[in-house]
């Protein structure tokens, strides 16, 4: 396999490789040290953050969490009728608004490296799905309950009664 050209020498790259890894480099270019003595993002990449999540980014998650946690314990609080029509999709909304906030919490805390807050924000996610799964489940025809999307012609959301029956006539009396 010789071509006219000297045999490689495997030490002297690897070395190089080495050299390039511990600047940090990406992309085969070497990193350019800045004015504080952290490399500088190589073309078309970042650099590494070494000093972990900013403060203001980890109060931000929190606070998106305290809001998904506080809007997924009150609706269970729903002041509405859900049986049925305009007002169940109204509460579908909100119960996806539930999971919108479980996601936004979830990606939130992955990005500042916060375990708890990552945990909370999953539970969340959870939470928003049974809460919509006890109302979808039951119209698809999963549950041994059945229930409607649309309200019957009568308008009325909840369940009507049944007729009351009539009492027994005595035997003798016509």
């Amino acid at each position: 396999m010789s071509s006219g050209q000297p045999p490689r020498d495997w030490d002297k790259e690897l070395a190089q490789i080495d050299k390039l890894i511990a600047t940090g480099a990406g992309g085969g270019q070497p990193a350019k040290a800045s004015a504080a003595g952290a490399p500088a993002p190589a073309a078309g990449g970042r650099a590494v953050a070494a000093a972990g999540p900013r403060p203001r980014a980890a109060l931000f998650t929190w606070l998106r969490l305290l809001l998904g946690l506080l809007l997924g314990a009150a609706i269970t609080q729903w002041p509405y009728q859900r049986g049925c029509g305009v007002l169940l999709f109204g509460y579908l909304i909100a119960v996806a608004g539930v999971i919108v906030a479980g996601v936004w919490s979830t990606l939130s805390s992955w990005r500042t490296r916060s375990g708890l807050a990552h945990t909370l924000s999953l539970a969340l996610c959870c939470w928003g799905a049974v809460l919509g799964a006890r109302e979808i489940l039951p119209r698809v025809g999963y549950a041994r309950a059945t229930a409607h999307w649309l309200c019957p012609a009568g308008g009325s959301a909840a369940p009507t009664a049944p007729a009351p029956a009539t009492p027994p006539r005595p035997q003798g009396a016509r």
